[in-house]
Parts: structure tokens; sequence; C-alpha cells
């Protein structure tokens, strides 16, 4: 079993993706074993309890730099043996989180990357201005720097003509992002991913031979 944290902000609607696939089963060999969230009074907790997932809160108003907030974290992380770090709308800067599970957190960012990169909070304004036909989103490893490390997945929906920024971000959100974190996290846990290089590759599933 492989023993995962979610690090959660807000309204936890990545989290909760995350706790349904695991209710009906399509995450294999999982042990979630806590959600860390910076607010007390974030929606993710009551989500992470109501489906009776221990739940953490790491205030940043406790500590004087994000540099020694982050470092709590890590060092929660790692005194509940954590083996996999699963990102879901965490609101805060990762610090040192990423340099001790390189290869061990999984995120998604709402684009296609490399396209729009950096332009995370308004992508969705500025793919309808640069008129693209196509976006979506990306799950990956975080690199050492918490940014988007090897591409584990991808998705993409066609953008409509009647697209607001708002309209468009929900979709991608529900269709794109919501999916590829879970199907990323699947992955994981099965041991199909494989680091060579800058590259991600899944294996293929083993079948069983009778």
């Amino acid at each position: 079993m492989v023993r995962a944290a979610v690090l959660a902000s807000g309204d936890g609607s990545q989290l909760q993706a995350v706790l349904d696939a695991m209710y009906f089963k399509e995450i294999p060999n999982i042990e979630l074993v806590a959600v860390i969230c910076p607010q007390r009074d974030a929606y993710a907790m009551k989500r992470a309890l109501n489906a009776g997932v221990p739940a953490y809160v790491v205030d940043p108003e406790l500590f004087p730099t994000n540099t020694s907030h982050s470092m709590a974290v890590a060092n929660k992380l790692k005194d509940m043996d954590i083996e996999l770090v699963i990102l879901a709308g965490y609101g805060r800067p990762l610090g040192v989180i990423p340099y001790q599970f390189r290869n061990r957190m999984i995120g998604t960012v709402p684009c296609l990357y490399p396209a729009f990169d950096g332009q995370e909070r308004d992508v969705h304004r500025a793919v309808l201005e640069r008129g693209v036909k196509v976006t979506g989103a990306t799950a990956y490893f975080a690199d050492g720097d918490g940014g988007v490390g090897g591409i584990i997945l991808q998705q993409a929906i066609d953008v409509r003509p009647e697209d607001t920024p708002e309209s468009l971000g929900n979709r991608v959100m529900e269709q794109c992002e919501w999916k590829l974190l879970s199907r990323a996290v699947a992955l994981y846990c099965a041991g199909r991913l494989q680091i060579r290089g800058k590259r991600v590759v899944i294996k293929p599933e083993e079948t069983e031979e009778y």
C-alpha cells in the first residue's frame, strides 16, 4: 500500500475528486493517511473528516517565513512516513517540500503545459484572447522548485465560441483536472510510472496468465 497525504486549501474540490475515485475503487493500493490544510476553516477539512480521513492544520501565521512553514509541513509528512504527496489546490508556497519528495509529488495545472506556462491564474482568459481552439490540463510530478516536472498525463477539450473564462475554467476543472489527478495517482499507486530523464513513461498494465 502507498501511504499518501493530500495538501489542500479552500473548498477542496480536487480533494473530493480523489476521495470519490477511492470510494469507487479507481485508485488501487492507496492508504490516504492525512489531509493537510493551511486554514482551519477550509471546506477541504470538512470533506476529509466526512470521508474518515484525518485532517491537520499547519497554520502559516504561526511561522515567521514561508520557508519555515513549508519545513513544518515537510516534517509532518515525514513523521507520518508518507510516500506520495498529492497537491489538490494547495494555495501555499511549497518551499522545501518538493526537494524532499522529488518524483513523489503529483499535481495538476489547468493548461496543456508548456502552453501558457506561468499564466495559471489567468490562463483561461489568455486562451480565449489568443483564440486557441483546444485547451485542457496536465498532471505532473513536481520538480525541485515545485513547478511542472515530468508530465504524467494530459487531457484536452475544445474551446467553445461562447466560452467565458469562468465557463472554460469550470469545464477544464471538471472534465480534465479532477480526472487527471485521480488517474495519475492511480498509475503511481499501481507502480506503472517510470522516470526516464525528463520523461514519464507509463508502463503497460500487467495481465495475469492462466
